[in-house]
């Protein structure tokens, strides 16, 4: 199974301008990201997707291969798609561009079903969460049959535990793996009411009836999307690193 690694990254972030190049421990976030993934041991190909020169030309400086895409997406998952239209991939996987100390043990556990049972049409990984953030809409949980198969993700924490506190609140990590068809498909299919109440993409496969197979992992990553994420990132990494 030839499974494509995909990395959507723009300059045109609103919280945190340019932050695909913002320096970490003396490497461009997107850097460690790319090589991060690299470890994989499931991924053929990755390719950093970007609507910006100056990404395609950093790309370029630290060996990696580059697509440049249109300007016009409105996610991750539609410059994923377009990365799709254009290879000869049976999967994909879209790896989030701004955590720069992803594990990809994690990409690998994430596409493991999908290499395991082909009828698997799109996969996401969870882990525990921690009780500190339970109330925060920041963090998304995700409540799963006994099959593995997502039933819902939300903002807020679910189950709530109006009798009982036995079961674990399990928090979503944003790392998709998409059969080809499946993903061109989620790509063409509009906003549905509860991806846009709950701000969610995830929810438009659910809503229309696209399985998510979710896998268990130990940990998430940290994703800077703020100043604040940006100095813990080189804090953490320069102390992993010295």
């Amino acid at each position: 199974m030839k499974i494509i690694g995909v990395i959507p990254a723009r300059m045109a972030a609103s919280r945190l301008p340019g932050k695909p190049l913002l320096d970490i421990a003396g490497k461009p976030m997107v850097q460690w990201v790319w090589e991060r993934a690299s470890k994989a041991q499931s991924l053929s190909e990755i390719y950093i997707a970007t609507p910006d020169a100056e990404i395609i030309e950093a790309a370029e400086r630290f060996g990696a291969k580059a697509m440049i895409t249109s300007h016009n997406h409105r996610s991750g998952t539609d410059r994923t798609a377009e990365v799709a239209r254009r290879t000869d991939g049976d999967a994909y996987v879209n790896v989030q561009g701004d955590e720069p100390m992803l594990d990809p043990d994690n990409i690998d556990a994430l596409v493991a079903p999908m290499q395991q049972d082909s009828s698997v049409q799109m996969a996401s990984v969870y882990c525990i969460e921690d009780p500190s953030e339970y109330n925060s809409p920041a963090v998304v949980s995700v409540v799963m049959a006994q099959n593995g198969d997502a039933l819902y993700f939300s903002r807020s924490r679910i189950p709530y535990p109006r009798e009982t506190t036995e079961l674990p609140v399990y928090k979503h990590l944003g790392l998709y793996a998409y059969q080809r068809e499946t993903l061109l498909k989620l790509a063409e299919l509009p906003p549905t009411p509860l991806e846009r109440t709950e701000s969610l993409e995830q929810l438009r496969a659910l809503e229309h009836g696209i399985p998510i197979r979710m896998s268990p992992v130990k940990t998430g990553s940290i994703a800077v999307d703020t100043e604040d994420d940006l100095h813990r990132a080189r804090e953490l990494m320069a102390g992993l690193l010295f």
